[in-house]
């Protein structure tokens, strides 16, 4: 039979995990933690104000070239300097067609798109890289619908000869790329990340 101390530990437990969630920590992370003891030394000495806290500046380099998946090409790469990530520099872009729940072709939105700061997919393999980085409300939209997040600022040529953008989106448990045909029509929870200007 459990003591009333195991339940109050493991109440306490619980409630240190859903506040790790809400900060964008994951199982997997939190389980680092758990194996790596010396890491709880560590915050334990920033928590009783015996080390300095210096905060990580994640810079994305927006120029490289990107990653290209097995037989594919990069048809552009639209270049963006350095960008110092910051979720509030980062807006959804839907269509008229998109904002009123119909589809619009990737071609047409292409052209639409052009001239526009897209985000290419350096940032989107970054942020899968570190996936603590993205903001709880990219994975649904007011409506609870999954986004599926375009980088447009990189159009790949598949083997077949057809043109891809790439997305970001959340699945079961766990953040991962997917990316759609150009011939294809984007809905409303197919938004392009733009720079906020």
């Amino acid at each position: 039979m459990a003591t009333k101390s195991a339940f109050s530990i493991v109440g306490l437990a619980h409630k240190v995990c859903l506040a790790a969630e809400e900060q964008g920590y994951t199982p997997e992370l939190l389980n680092t933690l758990a194996e790596n003891p010396t890491l709880f030394s560590q915050m334990l000495k920033v928590q009783l104000g015996h080390a300095e806290v210096k905060l990580v500046e994640h810079v994305i380099d927006l120029d490289a070239d990107p990653f290209v998946p097995n037989n594919w090409k990069v048809e552009k790469h639209q270049q963006g300097g350095s960008f110092k990530w910051d979720p509030k520099q980062v807006q959804f872009y839907l269509s008229e067609p998109q904002r009123k729940e119909k589809s619009i072709e990737g071609n047409k939105l292409r052209k639409e798109l052009e001239g526009k700061p897209v985000f290419n997919a350096n940032l989107l393999d970054y942020l899968l890289a570190h996936p603590h980085l993205i903001p709880e409300d990219w994975k649904q939209d007011e409506k609870g619908r999954t986004r599926y997040i375009f980088f447009w600022g990189t159009i790949y040529r598949g083997s077949d000869d057809d043109l891809f953008v790439r997305c970001l989106y959340w699945f079961v448990g766990g953040w991962g790329w997917g990316d759609y045909w150009l011939d294809y029509g984007w809905d409303v929870d197919d938004p392009a990340a733009l720079r906020a200007s």
